[in-house]
């Protein structure tokens, strides 16, 4: 089993990888751009596992370069946020 099978292990997966990178010293822009590396690489090579992840899938498939690191961007904030709550 993979974390992507699951939408809400998924968040949490990158709340961890998230709170690596800052404890590490990354900057939210650097973060945000190998959040859009990430998104475009699951895009292309990584079956969509769950509902959540098809209309991910889907809205980045058919997004603009602006649009996928703002929706990247949005995905950062998502695990932040929940990260926050925890």
């Amino acid at each position: 089993m993979s974390v992507l099978d699951n939408w809400e292990e998924w968040k949490g997966f990158l709340g961890s990888r998230l709170r690596h990178a800052e404890e590490k010293g990354m900057k939210g822009e650097a973060i945000t751009e190998i959040a859009t590396e990430i998104g475009g690489y699951l895009a292309e090579q990584v079956e969509p596992k769950n509902a959540e992840e098809k209309v991910l899938a889907d809205l980045w498939n058919v997004a603009s370069e602006e649009e996928r690191h703002s929706i990247a961007s949005m995905m950062v904030k998502l695990v932040q946020d929940r990260r926050d709550e925890e």
